[in-house]
């Protein structure tokens, strides 16, 4: 297809030429030529190139012939060969002036149009396209009128800017252009001139009167110039502020030569002592005053608009905003921390305690550095002892979420009167966010500890680093592994930043973490915390918690007063039971604050002064209850049994399943289980086969029947050997049609041998029984250690059995049926077996993290 060409003489172009001197009429039936992007008019001579077979054999039968082709334009230019009805139906007839052939096989023309034309009919399509047309003249004013003069000259003068802003257009096509009397002639030539959309091009072509060309020409040169005219406004204001930027620089340097001459210091020199002047008053270390002097005496000796100035100015500033020197002190008085903590937490006796014994060893290590100072050493040895004597402790709260944790160091850092910053490590995975980026790298900054102790603007800040147990680790680096010199007061007394590359002194920093689960934690890192556990609350606790903190908080944070709303201790239990069941307060705190809103709302319409929420108005603010005490209906039909389980979210009841089917000797288990619940329900299912004769049940049933087991929540993964008791009472209450005690749950791992060992998370585990409505737990004897960390109150209200074999639990959590220890006697177990292991003995099995209702293992 046809391209617009450069106009080149034939002089310049190699190939053959051919001229052509007169015109003959048009013919009726005319070869079209499709062209590509362009459109020819009437009168105007223009180059084309022609490159396609079709269009290359068309222009040499025309050449020999009339000289006369149609020229169309195409409607999509990427077309190579359109046919009849991808081009327009209104063209130009034009006749070849003069033809070039190019080495390259294509041909350049020069073409002159002659009138407009309209396609009729089409009358071939091979070799090329040829169509029966009709002239269609340009329909000219009858004779001058003002409108014609009016629109030729709006057109010329539009046309006279638009040259001056484009520069290949020739001062001599605008003397053509204004010299002209033909409207006809001036419309096609501007048209021709200008840069517009193929359509408006075509538009110019079809619009039979001449006035309209010329009007529709206007717009488009108006457009134009607005583009144009708004572009060359950006390149002044670039170019000006290009200038100014010179001009400024300049006068800079003119000015520090001024000054120079008055002997004043310039900009930079004063920036300079500026620096040094801090470095003095930062106190910092003889290693870390070093480097800052020496990258100081960098600084000096480059230029301002060196790459590396801005480096080493961040750098210092960095490096001088530290507080190096600047701690806060310690309030150690005793009765005043145990007055804050009991303000801000209720019960957590054993937090408490360790907070309390933690300040009076500070106090106390203090007051003989004192002693020893005031009679062996001098002032600056007596600092140093001092900052000796005051090494840092790492605490870490472990506990379900809602249970106190970041609250708590809130309350420390208040009670010694230190600040408090924190900082979450949750998803954490480059290393470079503990330990820095070297300032080798581009946008290099400090670590995240160095910036937040930049931050509290103190050395000794109460630090707390929350979720410790979700730190990841990928290609990155490991940041758990970073966090060991950060957390061990061996090694942080020279914390060494990648960015700052000097040592910096974290040993004063009280570090405590926080984490839901200590199964992720790597045992490193878990080796330099104390650990401190906040299992959960009870209801009697949550009750408490709720009338002395919550209430009050949420009233004031929904813009209430005392006197407007009250809640009775019923209202606040049925929330606590029938709304909520977690083993922290966080969703019972977004209850309270949900009926807070709703009475705000009436106080504000005016519909009531005060509200007092009794137990019947809890549902109607809140809804009907989301939770329900389902032991005794679960475990009414043989087969269920209550167990229990430790989750990331603190303690849960787990219910367990089973059902039999005629099959033969098949064992399917769901729930989504891993692998060591899957090895307990195999080694419960084989010690129920053991005892098939003890327990009644047919010789052959095994070998008629499948059983299932399944553990409900299935989307949901679970994990751990404690539920293996819990699988051996629902297969017992299955084969012996016995259902089990529906205020009993259980926990504990099995033996082939029926031996129970003890297992991990009790405390978690009674209390998730308390709260589920449970009165009776059967844990493992092993475990008995353990019920020293219940709360009195729940110790009273819940009976713990402690067993040692399976027999024993049978006994006590199946209804209604003989005695089963009696059947099980004549199974004696061995001598080992009835002389239990002292420590050392059996080891336990420990298991990986667990997703929630799963059972996490010590």
């Amino acid at each position: 297809m046809p391209t617009v060409g450069s106009g080149t003489s034939p002089a310049g172009v190699a190939g053959e030429t051919q001229r052509m001197s007169s015109t003959p009429p048009i013919p009726a039936e005319l070869p079209i030529l499709p062209l590509r992007g362009v459109v020819v008019y009437p009168l105007m001579v223009v180059p084309l190139t022609v490159g396609q077979p079709r269009s290359v054999r068309l222009i040499d039968d025309v050449a020999v012939g009339d000289r006369y082709v149609g020229l169309v334009a195409s409607k999509d230019p990427e077309l190579d060969e359109p046919g009849p009805d991808q081009v327009y139906q209104i063209g130009t007839v034009a006749v070849i002036h003069r033809l070039i052939k190019a080495p390259d096989g294509t041909i350049r023309i020069i073409v002159q149009g002659i009138e407009r034309i309209r396609i009729d009919e089409w009358t071939a399509q091979q070799p090329y396209l040829k169509a029966r047309v009709t002239p269609i003249p340009d329909i000219m004013p009858s004779e001058p009128s003002l409108e014609t003069e009016a629109l030729m000259r709006n057109v010329v003068e539009l046309f006279g800017r638009l040259v001056a802003l484009v520069p290949h257009l020739p001062d001599e096509l605008m003397m053509a252009v204004s010299s002209t009397n033909d409207p006809r002639q001036m419309a096609y030539m501007v048209a021709t001139s200008v840069r517009m959309d193929l359509q408006d091009a075509q538009k110019v072509l079809e619009l039979d009167y001449v006035t309209d060309k010329l009007r529709h020409l206007t717009g488009i040169l108006t457009h134009e110039l607005e583009v144009l005219e708004l572009g060359k406004k950006i390149r002044s204001e670039a170019q000006s502020e290009m200038e100014k930027m010179q001009r400024e620089y300049f006068l800079r340097e003119q000015l520090k030569a001024i000054k120079r001459e008055l002997g004043e210091s310039d900009e930079q020199q004063m920036e300079i002592e500026e620096l040094r002047k801090k470095i003095a008053e930062a106190h910092m270390p003889e290693e870390a005053e070093k480097e800052a002097l020496r990258e100081l005496s960098r600084l000096e000796k480059l230029p301002p608009a060196a790459a590396e100035y801005s480096v080493i100015r961040t750098y210092l500033d960095w490096l001088t905003s530290l507080p190096w020197a600047v701690t806060t002190e310690d309030v150690l008085d005793i009765a005043r921390a145990r007055q804050v903590l009991d303000e801000d937490h209720y019960n957590l006796e054993k937090i408490k305690e360790r907070i309390l014994e933690y300040l009076s060893v500070r106090k106390l290590r203090l007051e003989r550095a004192a002693e020893r100072q005031s009679a062996e050493v001098g002032s600056e040895e007596h600092e140093d002892l001092i900052r000796k004597e005051r090494e840092g402790v790492i605490l870490c709260f472990v506990g379900p979420p809602g249970t106190g944790k970041t609250s708590l160091g809130q309350s420390i850092a208040r009670a010694m009167g230190r600040k408090f910053i924190r900082m979450s490590l949750g998803g954490l995975h480059d290393e470079a966010e503990i330990r820095g980026h070297r300032r080798t790298y581009i946008g290099a900054m400090p670590g995240r500890i160095i910036q937040a102790i930049r931050r509290v603007g103190s050395k000794n800040p109460v630090f707390m680093l929350d979720e410790v147990d979700k730190i990841g680790v990928d290609w990155r680096g490991d940041p758990s592994s970073a966090l060991l010199e950060v957390l061990d007061p061996e090694q942080n007394r020279e914390f060494r930043d990648n960015y700052l590359d000097v040592p910096f002194d974290l040993s004063q920093v009280m570090f405590i973490t926080t984490a839901n689960v200590l199964d992720t934690i790597p045992g490193p890192l878990r080796d330099r915390m104390e650990v401190l556990e906040l299992s959960g609350y009870t209801d009697d606790e949550k009750l408490h918690i709720a009338q002395g903190y919550l209430v009050p908080r949420q009233i004031k944070e929904n813009g209430l007063r005392p006197d407007e709303i009250s809640f009775s201790q019923a209202a606040l239990l049925k929330i606590i039971r029938e709304y909520t069941r977690e083993a922290g307060v966080r969703n019972l705190e977004r209850q309270i604050g949900a009926i807070c809103r709703k009475v705000a709302t009436r106080i504000a319409e005016g519909v009531a002064q005060s509200v007092f929420v009794d137990e019947a108005q809890v549902s109607e603010y809140l809804g009907k209850p989301r939770y329900f005490f389902e032991a005794a209906e679960r475990t009414e039909i043989p087969g269920v049994a209550t167990g229990l389980a430790v989750t990331p979210t603190g303690g849960d009841v787990l219910f367990v399943e089973a059902t039999k089917m005629p099959g033969q000797k098949g064992l399917t288990i769901t729930g989504q289980l891993g692998e060591v619940m899957k090895e307990s329900a195999q080694a419960a299912l084989s010690y129920i086969r053991s005892k098939a004769d003890q327990l009644g049940v047919d010789k052959d049933f095994f070998n008629k029947n499948d059983i299932h087991i399944h553990v409900p929540a299935g989307a949901v993964p679970k994990d751990g050997p404690s539920a293996g008791i819990t699988i051996v009472t629902a297969l017992a209450s299955l084969l012996t049609e016995r259902p089990v005690r529906d205020d009993i749950g259980m926990t504990g791992e099995i033996t082939l041998r029926g031996r129970v060992l003890p297992v991990g998370g009790i405390k978690e585990k009674v209390l998730a029984a308390h709260r589920a409505g449970l009165r009776t737990v059967i844990i493992p004897r092993r475990n008995e250690k353990d019920l020293d960390e219940l709360p009195q109150h729940v110790r009273q209200e819940m009976k713990i059995i402690l067993v040692d074999y399976v027999d024993e639990v049978l006994n006590i959590a199946l209804r209604d049926g003989r005695n089963t220890q009696q059947k099980l006697a004549e199974t004696t177990p061995d001598e080992d077996e009835m002389n239990p292991p002292q420590d050392g003995g059996e080891p336990l099995l420990r298991t990986p993290a667990l997703q929630s209702s799963g059972d996490a293992e010590p």
